[in-house]
């Protein structure tokens, strides 16, 4: 506050009470322009780098019409002012186009993270104000007061620092796009073209029949002073030359000294809304567009041109830049390549009604159907498209860490480091960011009403989720990453039973990462399932040989709550131990242990960052689980060099051998678990072969060698 008053006074000082009025209507109309209204993830957010306040026209061009063409197809937009651009709002849209903004803190902070989520970012320019030695070419900047071209250039300056940092660039016209790709090799040209609602307010305009010709120069800001003096001479011919005729200058323009004498020939109109602009523009028989020859010049549109076609006023402009490009000579348009020229063919204009109307006829057919948003959309969704990243959304009722979760973040990480955009949806989270493996995910809601973007794939991660992404219509391709048979994870008086089986009847692609699940969703529900097998990372463990001098370490792993999890079966092994020889570990991420388990010490809810510690601090896992689709624990113990015995269930019986890699027991048969234990304990030789084929077995399953085909399956 104190600094805003202090602001305030130096205005106050410098430029008087009008001054500081203008300027603090500026600062309101600034905090108020353009703040997303949704909260919803939507396609595209338009960053706006020019008040709208003091330069309507770019904007509206830029940031306006292209929603406009964007929505047309299809795509959902919105629009912020710079200077409130928010760091929340990288989770809430898919890509970022940055309209002329100069580089600030907060706008590199956004596109560092919209680069960290493989969002992409360009830049929106539609004028060579990148660089002072473009706009030092202009008068008007040459002319400034020495403090206020200090600022300008500044501003230009972090103009071209911001476009540098993006991943592209998006201009107007052939001449900008030579120009930009100096400081950003990714170019594209999406031309400015007028929107629906200029099209009906200069079709409900009707031309009236009068005895006077009239010219227009709509100048639209001081900059173009330069290039009215360059077609003066013509114009004071004709104005000498022929009593009917009519100047009207419109806009920033001082009429000059030189053009007094016909002041009665002369109208200045203020600058005007664009609402008000086609009827007056329409009130023309001619329409002058001169540009004076300068690579900044070069680098304008054919915005007059097209607004004088659609209320069917004959042009008259400079061959130059893309009038040379747009309008076709003697048939859409005049072009002048000199003074002369001018001279010669604005003479013509005037004496030649018919050849107006011709002009006038064919520009306005030519750019009702080339120059208008809704008829010209494919071209910004072509650049979008070559720059948006895919988007993969997963989705999760909780992200709690487990084993099928842990899988699925996995495979969101690799999909992620190959540069696909993925989301993680979540049911029942809060948080909006969530980070695994050093990989940062944006969260969004798992509901249908916050997701209004075009998402090209969505997978479902557990049986509950099915539903939910069943119900989002955004998405184009849909997933079903199954993971385990979770019908068996309830009894027969459990209506979850019935509601999981329906499940596998959804018209999903089907994943699993299992030999097992991929049989059974085969024989039992006739679908064809893609099979990537899990792996670990095997850098990360240290494989080393247990010395067996002390207590053995027993670790039991698994939801005691959950049936198929079989803990207390384990818990019976090891109660019938010596607890004079053997120390009893208990890890569980959900459950607690029973008041019967005798256990030494319980690890809960370890970070999985920490869970390979655990292995390697213990001798034996005792894994009885009866319903496994990939059983991790035993491979994961045999990493660090560890033992296993283990129930063979189908999630562990494509990699565990019994006698091999670790010793199997019947499901039941205690008194068989027991006696493994204590043989593994006794028999050097036995321990020598498990170890040695155990780490190989672990080895086999590294994640590197798995990473191609996660991505092929994914975006299949």
């Amino acid at each position: 506050m104190l600094e805003l008053v202090n602001k305030s006074m130096e205005v106050l000082k410098r430029e008087g009470i009008s001054g500081l009025a203008k300027h603090a209507s500026h600062y309101i109309h600034k905090k108020r322009e353009s703040r997303p209204k949704s909260d919803a993830f939507k396609d595209v957010l338009f960053i706006n780098g020019c008040p709208r306040d003091l330069l309507p026209h770019p904007p509206r061009y830029r940031v306006t019409h292209q929603m406009e063409q964007l929505q047309s197809n299809g795509y959902t937009c919105d629009e912020v002012f710079f200077e409130n651009v928010d760091l929340k709002q990288v989770r809430m849209y898919s890509c970022f186009i940055i309209f002329r903004a100069p580089y600030t803190e907060k706008l590199d902070a956004f596109i560092q993270l919209a680069k960290t989520w493989n969002k992409p970012v360009l830049y929106d320019v539609d004028d060579l104000v990148i660089d002072t030695k473009y706009t030092d070419q202009i008068a008007y900047v040459k002319n400034m007061e020495a403090s206020q071209k200090a600022r300008y250039d500044l501003d230009v300056m972090k103009n071209q620092k911001l476009l540098k940092l993006c991943d592209g660039c998006i201009t107007t016209t052939l001449a900008l796009k030579k120009e930009l790709e100096k400081y950003n090799p990714n170019v594209w040209i999406n031309r400015n073209t007028a929107s629906i609602e200029m099209v009906a307010l200069s079709q409900s305009i009707k031309k009236t029949d009068k005895d006077t010709v009239d010219i227009g120069y709509f100048s639209g800001s001081v900059t173009h002073n330069e290039d009215f003096e360059m077609i003066k001479p013509a114009l004071i011919h004709v104005l000498k030359t022929y009593d009917h005729v009519r100047l009207h200058l419109v806009g920033e323009i001082d009429l000059p000294q030189d053009m007094k004498v016909y002041a009665s020939k002369i109208e200045v109109h203020p600058f005007m809304d664009y609402k008000k602009l086609p009827e007056l523009i329409s009130k023309m028989d001619i329409n002058l567009a001169p540009l004076t020859t300068s690579i900044f010049n070069e680098a304008k549109s054919e915005n007059k041109w097209v607004e004088a076609s659609l209320v069917k006023t004959c042009t008259i402009a400079s061959n130059l830049g893309a009038f040379k490009e747009m309008i076709e000579d003697h048939k859409t348009g005049m072009l002048c390549s000199n003074g002369d020229e001018w001279k010669v063919k604005l003479t013509n204009l005037i004496k030649n009604e018919t050849l107006r109307n011709t002009l006038a006829k064919n520009a306005y057919a030519y750019c009702l159907k080339h120059c208008v948003t809704l008829y010209t959309a494919s071209n910004i969704v072509s650049i979008l498209q070559q720059n948006r990243k895919r988007i993969i959304c997963l989705g999760f009722a909780k992200l709690e860490i487990s084993g099928g979760v842990m899988v699925a973040l996995r495979h969101a990480a690799y999909l992620q480091d190959v540069g696909y955009q993925v989301i993680l949806l979540s049911f029942y989270d809060t948080c909006t960011e969530f980070t695994f493996m050093n990989h940062s995910f944006p969260v969004l809601p798992f509901k249908n009403d916050k997701l209004d973007a075009k998402i090209d794939c969505g997978v479902a991660t557990m049986w509950p989720t099915v539903k939910m992404l069943d119900d989002i219509r955004c998405i184009e391709n849909k997933k079903y990453l199954v993971q385990n048979y979770e019908i068996d994870f309830y009894d027969f008086k459990d209506p979850r039973k019935v509601e999981a089986s329906v499940t596998y009847s959804y018209p999903f692609d089907c994943i699993t990462v299992s030999k097992w699940c991929k049989e059974w969703l085969k024989s039992d529900f006739n679908k064809e399932a893609k099979w990537i097998y899990n792996g670990i990372d095997i850098e990360q463990y240290r494989p080393h040989k247990r010395e067996f001098k002390d207590k053995i370490r027993i670790l039991i792993e698994g939801d005691s709550s959950s049936p198929h999890k079989n803990v207390d079966e384990a818990f019976m092994i090891t109660n019938k131990l010596d607890s004079s020889n053997y120390e009893i570990w208990y890890m569980s991420y959900n459950a607690k242990p029973r008041d019967w388990y005798r256990v030494d010490k319980f690890l809960h809810r370890v970070p999985y960052e920490e869970v390979q510690k655990v292995y390697a601090d213990c001798d034996i896992l005792l894994k009885t689980s009866l319903l496994e689709s990939f059983s991790y624990p035993p491979i994961e113990m045999m990493a660090t060099g560890g033992y296993v015995v283990a129930l063979l269930n189908d999630g562990n019986k494509e990699y565990l051998e019994d006698g091999k890699n670790c010793l199997i027991y019947p499901n039941g048969d205690i008194d068989k678990a027991v006696h493994c234990i204590e043989r593994i304990v006794s028999d050097q030789a036995l321990r020598d072969v498990l170890y040695t084929n155990g780490v190989e077995t672990a080895k086999s399953r590294d994640w590197n060698l798995i990473k191609k085909s996660i991505i092929r399956v994914y975006c299949a």
